[in-house]
């Protein structure tokens, strides 16, 4: 997600951040081929651990949206990365919060049984005893999370066994499925600066994939800049996707209100466009600039945001226009879920393959189901592996978004 800043406040040892995702598997654990002999598309959701709490979003979500049907992956975000080492992030969340009978996904209460598991990690281990085919990988990093990566890579292969030995604790190695690393940025800028080097990044999802072996799932969240010198070229992208079962591809975040007087722009443009602020922020860029360093597109997965970006005091309905700061928001000022916008603010117009909204002085962009049909559409053009999305609690009661998704990649 070039430039992702958003992240929802930390709430009691809770944290927040961002991340993307990338398709089609080389390894053991990848998804099965269809009958028509080709694999089936990923379709990736990201579940939060803070959305328990003021969200009120929990695992039973999923299953009560219909949205654990439509799902092939989640992506448990985050755990930390601190000392050089995957850290749990908020053992409450993760592995200790009791979930009565009314609150669980199945309808089992937990139990305060010595050693027994409850929190996130046994509802997703429930989860996936209702959705056998379903596969779980703890996501490390993020946008608040990703200042431990430096550390790490110093010593690749003593923090793989760190992550191989949190992932697979005994308490809940039968949960995951593999691990996904989502470092904001190597050897560039996200909320502070990396100086690892071009081949840090490789060199730690090889000591990953040596580690976790070929039967778990490895994947990485990626930059989406795909301007000239950005970050998509700040390290190797293309030689570290030999470790990798997927890429997913943060093509979102490309505009916000983070820069308050605009002009206003689309957050997650599919294509380049007349005005666009910036070249080489558009996802067909960044898919293009990473088949072109040798990145197979089944291993890249094309990244949905499930949420908008505003700004208010703004003029002008169509996109281009002056503003004097980001729209309000529930969480945080300048984003905004769809299944709040989609009432307070419909969709007025699209660009570059997405939406954008214009009320009252606020003017808005977010994916409809209609623009995430076609954003599918490219996916399967392209060949990439699949979808993905940031992140579940954003989409409607009823999932109208990841139907969108299941429908389009088919």
């Amino acid at each position: 997600m070039s430039g992702i800043r958003w992240r929802l406040p930390v709430l009691v040892a809770v944290l927040a951040t961002t991340i993307g995702l990338v398709a089609a598997p080389a390894h053991g654990a990848s998804p099965e081929p269809s009958p028509g002999g080709s694999a089936a598309k990923i379709n990736l959701g990201y579940f939060v651990q803070w959305g328990v709490y003021q969200r009120n979003y929990h695992v039973k979500n999923i299953e009560t949206s219909g949205s654990a049907d439509k799902l092939t992956h989640i992506n448990y975000a985050f755990g930390n990365v601190t000392n050089g080492q995957c850290a749990i992030g908020d053992a409450y969340a993760d592995y200790d919060r009791f979930y009565d009978a009314a609150s669980s996904v199945d309808g089992t209460a937990d139990t305060w049984d010595p050693g027994a598991l409850r929190g996130n990690f046994n509802q997703l281990r429930k989860l996936k005893a209702m959705h056998p085919g379903l596969k779980v990988l703890f996501s490390f990093g993020g946008w608040t999370w990703s200042g431990g990566f430096g550390q790490a890579a110093q010593n690749p292969a003593a923090f793989a066994e760190s992550c191989y030995d949190l992932v697979e604790d005994p308490r809940w190695a039968d949960v995951f499925d593999g691990i996904d690393i989502d470092w904001e940025y190597p050897n560039a800028c996200g909320l502070t600066c990396d100086t690892s080097g071009p081949d840090a990044f490789g060199a730690l999802m090889g000591a990953l994939r040596s580690r976790f072996g070929a039967d778990n799932l490895v994947t990485a969240a990626i930059t989406a800049d795909g301007s000239d010198g950005g970050k998509l070229d700040a390290a190797n992208y293309g030689a570290a996707a030999q470790h990798v079962d997927w890429y997913n591809v943060m093509t979102y975040d490309y505009f916000g209100a983070f820069d308050a007087d605009g002009p206003t722009a689309p957050h997650s443009p599919l294509t380049a466009y007349d005005g666009i602020p910036a070249a080489g922020f558009n996802s067909d860029a960044a898919i293009q600039k990473l088949k072109g360093k040798g990145v197979p597109a089944s291993k890249l997965l094309l990244g949905i945001g499930f949420y908008g970006r505003g700004w208010a005091g703004v003029t002008q309905a169509e996109p281009g226009g002056a503003a004097t700061g980001a729209a309000p928001g529930t969480y945080e000022a300048g984003i905004e879920d769809y299944k709040v916008l989609k009432t307070r603010c419909p969709a007025t117009g699209t660009i570059a393959g997405t939406a954008y909204a214009y009320c009252g002085d606020q003017w808005w962009s977010y994916d409809t189901p209609s623009t995430i049909g076609g954003k599918m559409g490219y996916a399967n053009e392209q060949g990439l592996g699949g979808a993905f999305f940031w992140e579940l609690s954003g989409d409607t009661a009823n999932g109208e978004l990841i139907t969108a998704m299941a429908s389009g990649l088919g």
